[in-house]
């Protein structure tokens, strides 16, 4: 039977820590995870995508939370093309930048606990024969990772290339990340699932906020869910869950408690047809 993870995008956004839904005595770092693990299946670590992970939070990541647990690790900006966040590593030679990323996400894969890795391009990579050839060398180098990769272009979803899309991701066996966003922007997705690699499926919730792509963060992603909005969701997802072996679904409106608030109310609508870990 498919697994059905449901979680969020962070558990240590500072909007979230200062909402309260972290009870007393819960706060620090470790409590958070715990805390955030008792409730949910999954997580994605957003701050990969800022500073290159360590192995020592891995392996703290790993033995903090339960059997069964999984953490999908977001991809280091410059491993998908977006300008470098860390000054001291403006100079670094790719190759570097690769080998200590894969050390960092090292312990949770040792652990059994490294759900996905997501290579999330920037809205400037569209299709063409560049971004092809790094999708190439983005497969080379992570070879025997599972990887998952999100695109901001909507002409990667859009008629006519949508098919060239999921056969070019499936020909690496990466898994496509559907998602949810507001469909009234230019640069809008199309809410398509398609399926690319059998092991995994994922789906983002972004908010529907008119400010996505510009505005503070809060902007960008100040968005609640209604039950009836993410009800709208539940065929695409029972249709995902029966042509993989396990299926994601991670809240990405970190506002605040909105997206831990969205996760529980979905994990609720999918319970009758999920598998045990995701009702947690």
């Amino acid at each position: 039977m498919t697994s059905i993870l449901v979680g969020t995008c962070s558990w240590t956004d500072p909007a979230l820590v200062r909402s309260g839904w972290y009870p007393p005595g819960r706060r620090d770092a470790e409590g958070r995870l715990r805390y955030y693990a008792e409730r949910f299946p999954v997580v994605e670590v957003d701050g990969t995508f800022y500073a290159l992970p360590s192995e020592r939070n891995s392996r703290l990541w790993a033995e903090r939370t339960p059997a069964g647990f999984v953490f999908d690790v977001k991809a280091y900006a410059p491993l998908t093309g977006h300008p470098v966040k860390q000054a001291a590593l403006a100079d670094t030679p790719p190759d570097e930048v690769w080998a200590r990323f894969a050390a960092g996400v090292e312990p949770l894969r040792e652990a059994g606990r490294l759900g996905g890795v997501l290579f999330q391009f920037p809205p400037w990579f569209r299709p063409g024969a560049r971004a092809e050839r790094f999708l190439e060398e983005t497969a080379a180098r992570t070879a025997g990772w599972p990887v998952h990769v999100e695109f901001r272009h909507p002409t990667w979803w859009e008629e006519p290339q949508r098919d060239l899309t999921r056969a070019l991701l499936s020909t690496y066996g990466f898994a496509a990340v559907a998602v949810d966003m507001n469909q009234q922007l230019p640069t809008s997705l199309p809410p398509v699932t398609p399926v690319t690699a059998p092991r995994l499926s994922v789906v983002r919730f972004h908010g529907r906020s008119a400010s996505w792509g510009r505005g503070s963060k809060e902007e960008r992603f100040r968005y609640d869910y209604q039950r009836a909005e993410l009800a709208e969701w539940l065929p695409r997802l029972h249709a995902l869950a029966e042509q993989v072996d396990e299926l994601h679904v991670l809240f990405n409106n970190c506002c605040g408690a909105a997206a831990v608030q969205a996760a529980e109310t979905m994990a609720g609508l999918l319970s009758p047809r999920s598998a045990p870990s995701s009702s947690r």
